[in-house]
């Protein structure tokens, strides 16, 4: 028998964030990397809510047909 010591396990990898800290996108309080950009699993669902049914909207400006642009 030899006593060799065994090779001491790797430390675990200290994970550095490549952006600043930023609040939550919908409440305001400190954000979690589970979540990023909310702080919770209900804020990313208020958020989706908000998606689906429409209260989020990108404005449309539609052309009249005499502008004199033509396509």
């Amino acid at each position: 028998m030899t006593d060799e010591k065994k090779p001491a396990a790797p430390k675990a990898a200290e994970i550095l964030p490549l952006r600043a800290p930023r609040p939550c996108a919908n409440c305001g309080k400190d954000t979690v990397r589970a979540f990023y950009p909310f702080c919770s699993k209900r804020c990313k669902d208020i958020d989706l809510h908000r998606w689906l049914s429409g209260a989020y909207a990108i404005p449309v400006v539609e052309r009249d047909a005499g502008d004199g642009e033509e396509d």
